[in-house]
């Protein structure tokens, strides 16, 4: 069996024992992509029950939640505890072209979906071109 070391993750759990093993808010990898009229937001968040996880909108401000808490063992000692445990918090902020009231949510096999529908006001639309003298300057010119 091969042990890698990262530097990061051992100056993470040097910080925490310093700092009396509070628990920091642990990282919340996201993709989000625009699908027609819709924003789609994945959230990993493997081994979270889902009750634990809270998604609400505050203004134009959306933040997702969660907790992971740490298994218990009674009359056992751990040997190696490397599954990240603790607080999950990420915040986005939405532009004024997505309708918040329509948010809704899914969580399935550790991922969290979010679908973010855009307002009507903010779909892409096509502008009709007209050539000549606009019919607003044909009645100052006449």
């Amino acid at each position: 069996m091969t042990m890698t070391f990262d530097p990061f993750t051992e100056l993470d759990r040097l910080t925490g024992a310093l700092l009396g093993g509070r628990q920091s808010l642990k990282p919340m990898p996201v993709d989000l992509h625009r699908d027609g009229d819709q924003y789609v937001l994945n959230a990993d968040l493997p081994g979270i029950d889902p009750g634990s996880v809270d998604v609400n909108v505050d203004g134009q401000l959306l933040t997702i939640r969660a907790e992971r808490s740490a298994p218990e063992r009674s009359g056992s000692g751990w040997l190696l505890q490397e599954r990240p445990h603790g607080s999950y918090l990420r915040q986005f902020s939405l532009g004024e072209g997505v309708d918040s009231e329509a948010i809704s949510a899914h969580y399935d096999n550790g991922v969290l979906s979010l679908v973010i529908p855009v307002t009507p006001k903010a779909k892409p639309r096509k502008i009709a071109i007209t050539s000549g003298v606009p019919s607003d300057q044909q009645a100052i010119a006449g």
